[in-house]
């Protein structure tokens, strides 16, 4: 087949999570097909300023075009929108302006897909909320799957959003959560699997010299990801210290000191405490050694689509502790019994105290972590979905 990826950004060196999937996705099916990627020039989601040269690429087996992106975004104009379309304010038109406004605004890529895009037998939109693909669908409706990345946020609930899920041929999905979320505002018929992501087995690559060298000890809890608001991370690092003055309070022989490391990149202010470690950004090998050696991963985000942390940390036989009011973490954490959820300050320390107390019972839920990535995330079990999905006649 002839396919074009459709992606707001894309790079080796973009990390967000929609993007990295498109890159996975895209560079396995190109080994059995011709895939184009139809992309911006754009490299920073927040401002949309160009960063790449534009036009005709090659990044490993895919080839890349590249559109520039006509403005920056303004964003005191797109918060001031986000709160009338999110508050349900917002007239039809306003809410398609919020899709202008979120951008990427490139409107040579709109120009190439109305007059190209009838020559590819598939095009792939993936991420539902940016410009590129609110607006560029409609050009091949005919021949569009779509990969929303769904959220149970505010703007899945737009009527804007509605109108747009009608559009596409087919789904494809990260997790059943986020096919039942669109199927709620998508109508019957269309086709539809629920692919997830794949993941390789884990590399013998962790530089641990490197957590000696950063004096990190045993017992820690390990966060990995963009350290920000909307992560639920103020809130992990809130529940974590209060967990640490109650546990030195009432158990004398309790393990003490148990750390939070937090690996990424930080958008808000971090306590100076001493059992708090943030890493910024840390190189993979260091990555992998850390979830070598956590107790366990904690993931406090109450918005997922899928989340490729969890998968990694599975992938190490490594236990996770995840927020319960995201469908999505708690369905994953569920099936693959390899973890414990919470929704309080209270569950978060009991499940804690478990996940210290009981280490044997913790290794056993990191192995049936591990059991489900073998199952469900190895790459040929994965593009086996993928093809069938591309593969099905177009509803």
């Amino acid at each position: 087949m002839k396919l074009a990826c459709v992606i707001h950004r894309f790079g080796a060196d973009i990390a967000g999570g929609s993007e990295g999937h498109c890159r996975l996705v895209s560079e396995h099916l190109a080994a059995r097909h011709d895939v184009t990627i139809v992309t911006t020039c754009a490299k920073d989601h927040i401002t949309w300023r160009n960063h790449y040269p534009p036009g005709e690429s090659r990044l490993g087996p895919l080839r890349v075009l590249r559109f520039p992106v006509a403005r920056e975004r303004h964003l005191h104009q797109f918060m001031d929108l986000s709160d009338r379309v999110f508050a349900d304010r917002a007239s039809v038109d306003e809410q398609e302006q919020w899709f202008r406004e979120n951008g990427p605004d490139a409107p040579e890529l709109l120009e190439y897909l109305g007059a190209y895009g009838h020559e590819f037998d598939r095009v792939l939109f993936w991420s539902y909320r940016y410009a590129n693909t609110y607006f560029g669908l409609p050009y091949v409706a005919d021949r569009a799957i779509l990969v929303p990345t769904a959220e149970e946020d505010p703007l899945i609930h737009v009527d804007a959003v509605r109108t747009l899920f009608s559009q596409p041929r087919g789904f494809l999905f990260l997790t059943p959560e986020e096919q039942a979320l669109v199927a709620a505002r998508a109508p019957a018929g269309q086709t539809s699997a629920v692919v997830g992501c794949g993941i390789d087995p884990a590399a013998d690559t962790a530089n641990l010299a490197a957590l000696d060298a950063l004096q990190l000890r045993d017992p820690f809890l390990l966060y990995l990801g963009r350290i920000d608001p909307n992560k639920g991370c103020g809130t992990l690092m809130r529940h974590f210290l209060r967990h640490a003055e109650l546990r030195k309070e009432r158990e004398a022989s309790a393990e003490r000191n148990v750390q939070l490391v937090m690996a990424g990149p930080s958008s808000m202010p971090i306590p100076a405490h001493p059992l708090i470690r943030p890493l910024g950004f840390v190189e993979d090998d260091v990555r992998e050694a850390l979830l070598s050696r956590a107790r366990a991963l904690v993931m406090p985000s109450p918005f997922e689509s899928l989340s490729m942390v969890l998968l990694e940390a599975w992938n190490h036989g490594l236990p996770a502790l995840v927020n319960a009011r995201c469908k999505v973490l708690r369905g994953q954490v569920e099936r693959a019994n390899g973890g414990l959820y919470y929704g309080t300050a209270a569950e978060f320390m009991a499940a804690l105290d478990y996940l210290l107390d009981r280490p044997d019972e913790a290794r056993q839920l990191g192995a049936q972590g591990l059991a489900y990535v073998e199952r469900e995330y190895r790459w040929p079990t994965v593009m086996t979905k993928v093809e069938r999905a591309l593969e099905a006649p177009l509803a």
